[in-house]
């Protein structure tokens, strides 16, 4: 069975889709991007502070499946910009230990949603 998660403490979807689904013990994050849920106010500007953002809500959604961010098990990176690798590396080294990082991938694409410059999905099993 399906269970869609979501919480207030990040973004609400900008489309039919829910923040996440828990299928089992396999929990699967929607994309997330750079909006403060507080605020609804869209973080753009400084690569490393929309990242933070993007993570920050990453994690508000594994709070509210109860996992955490060491039960990530993949993750996958849309950027802009490849020219922001090693700043998103750099603020994503603070929310995952490199020792049990999850596997990944970061790929330029040339649009993302709201012309954000990133955009996290991820995958977290208990």
């Amino acid at each position: 069975m399906n269970t869609p998660i979501n919480t207030k403490n990040a973004p609400d979807p900008l489309g039919p889709y829910n923040q996440s689904v828990l299928a089992g013990n396999t929990l699967y994050i929607s994309g997330q991007i750079g909006i403060n849920p507080k605020s609804n106010t869209l973080i753009t500007g400084d690569i490393a502070l929309e990242t933070k953002q993007v993570l920050e809500n990453l994690s508000a959604i594994l709070k509210a499946a109860d996992f955490s961010l060491e039960d990530v098990v993949k993750t996958s990176i849309f950027i802009a910009n490849m020219e922001d690798f090693n700043a998103i590396n750099t603020v994503y080294a603070t929310f995952f230990n490199s020792d049990k990082a999850p596997a990944r991938e970061c790929v330029a694409v040339k649009t993302l949603p709201k012309n954000v410059n990133i955009e996290i999905s991820a995958i977290a099993v208990r």
